[in-house]
């Protein structure tokens, strides 16, 4: 195996990366205390999707808790939980991972169990038919067979109604033309109905490969016992990895989009997006961070003073800022509810606010404020065994490379007013933008 060792800021210790011979990788973090976090990142979301099975990466997430060969349907969730652990997952557009927080155990008897029982449930999982349930017509109403199938169908209906989702999804699809990223993570009840237990499988045995799935543990533990313990309870058996697949990166659009779509709603909600740089590109993703800080985070962001607290009358409720990162490139989203019969005067406003960001200078107090934040933020991160476990997943599987962030606390406090307007000129232009509007129906 290869060993690499990474210097994480606030850890007291080194953390240890082990690369297998088939690419599964391991990786082993030190925190005081009683608590463990165990978990597996899996290189696979929705960017392994097509208009077919846009969905079965969230749909696999649910089922991957169905039981496998050796434990049936609710055993591992019911085992851990009875010992005091945390057991959930999460799907997103470049990932889906597994994790269970717990304390320990005398002589580490718990995290053991819950390294076996990971393991087991990570590269053994049946798919049971009666419990994804079967194929069905959306439209036949006689349907009762309320499975992980009809769960997840709920799951949509409910998210597809929320006016936010709606806003977003428009934005969302319209800044791509080809990337897997603009669809929605969680699918559609079209496919998710359809779609069959063998289709289900050959993509788990596809995507779930040992090179695509890193395992995280962290905690206070002999860390040789427990990498012998990780190389044995991962035994893939031969599994061929995934075949390398890169896909096209959009540019951003080249003149403004816009699309207002309606909906039985009584106030009226904007998204302006933007498309950024790759997630591993660390600098520049610190920068939009400082400056969706500085433009549109809490009561004395730019947004707010300007568009809520000064304004002679109340035109928005809310105006806020957000920067998502991805492996393929981020984005970077305004958002905006305001009442509708300003929508004009709304619109002009948040666009003279991103003009702003470069006519009416971000201050040096500006910067070190946002610098405070985020470096508290970072710290804080380091303080549990689940957000470690989650950080170092994140740069491992969106970045790529936990080496990344040894010198990000180096990056943030190197960052100049000039490099931030380097950024917002080269991102935020709105000849770039997709402005997304659900306005009332009436």
């Amino acid at each position: 195996m290869n060993k690499t060792l990474v210097k994480y800021p606030f850890l007291t210790e080194d953390v240890e990366i082990y690369e297998r011979e088939n690419g599964h990788k391991i990786v082993l973090a030190h925190k005081e205390g009683e608590l463990v976090n165990v978990s597996s990142w899996v290189k696979t979301g929705s960017i392994n999707e097509d208009d077919k099975n846009n969905g079965i990466s969230h749909f696999l997430e649910h089922l991957m808790f169905k039981g496998t060969h050796k434990h049936k349907a609710g055993y591992f969730d019911k085992t851990l939980e009875a010992k005091g652990a945390i057991v959930n997952a999460a799907t997103w557009k470049d990932y889906t991972f597994y994790y269970v927080t717990l304390p320990k155990g005398p002589e580490n008897k718990d995290l053991y169990l819950a390294i076996e029982l990971h393991a087991d449930m990570m590269l053994d999982p049946v798919l049971p038919d009666e419990e994804i349930g079967a194929p069905f017509d959306l439209n036949d109403t006689k349907v009762s067979d309320k499975r992980e199938r009809h769960v997840v169908i709920e799951e949509i209906r409910m998210r597809k109604d929320q006016n936010w989702t709606k806003v977003y999804n428009a934005c969302n699809f319209n800044m791509y033309k080809k990337h897997p990223y603009k669809r929605d993570v969680i699918g559609t009840p079209e496919i998710i109905s359809q779609v069959t237990r063998d289709e289900i499988m050959n993509y788990y045995q596809t995507f779930y490969s040992p090179e695509n799935i890193t395992t995280i543990i962290v905690g206070d533990f002999d860390k040789k016992a427990v990498l012998e313990k990780v190389e044995k309870e991962f035994d893939f058996k031969g599994r061929p990895n995934a075949p390398e697949k890169v896909n096209e990166i959009d540019s951003p659009t080249d003149k403004t989009i816009l699309i207002e779509n309606k909906a039985k709603v009584n106030t009226s909600y904007l998204m302006i997006g933007f498309l950024g740089p790759k997630a591993n590109q660390i600098k520049e993703n610190i920068e939009l961070d400082i400056i969706s800080i500085i433009f549109g985070e809490s009561t004395s962001s730019r947004l707010y003073q300007n568009l809520i607290e000064k304004q002679p009358e109340q035109i928005f409720n809310m105006a806020n800022a957000e920067h998502y990162q991805f492996k393929d490139g981020n984005n970077f989203f305004i958002q905006a509810n305001y009442k509708p019969e300003k929508q004009k005067i709304a619109i002009e406003l948040v666009k003279k606010e991103i003009e702003n960001l470069l006519n009416n200078r971000i201050t040096e107090e500006e910067l070190e404020k946002a610098k405070k934040k985020i470096k508290s933020r970072f710290a804080f991160a380091a303080e549990t065994v689940s957000e470690i476990g989650e950080t170092i997943g994140y740069y491992m599987t969106v970045c790529e490379n936990l080496k990344l962030i040894e010198d990000y606390l180096k990056d943030l406090e190197s960052i100049t007013i000039e490099d931030l307007e380097r950024t917002i000129k080269k991102y935020l232009s709105l000849n770039n933008a997709v402005i997304s509007i659900l306005t009332p129906e009436n």
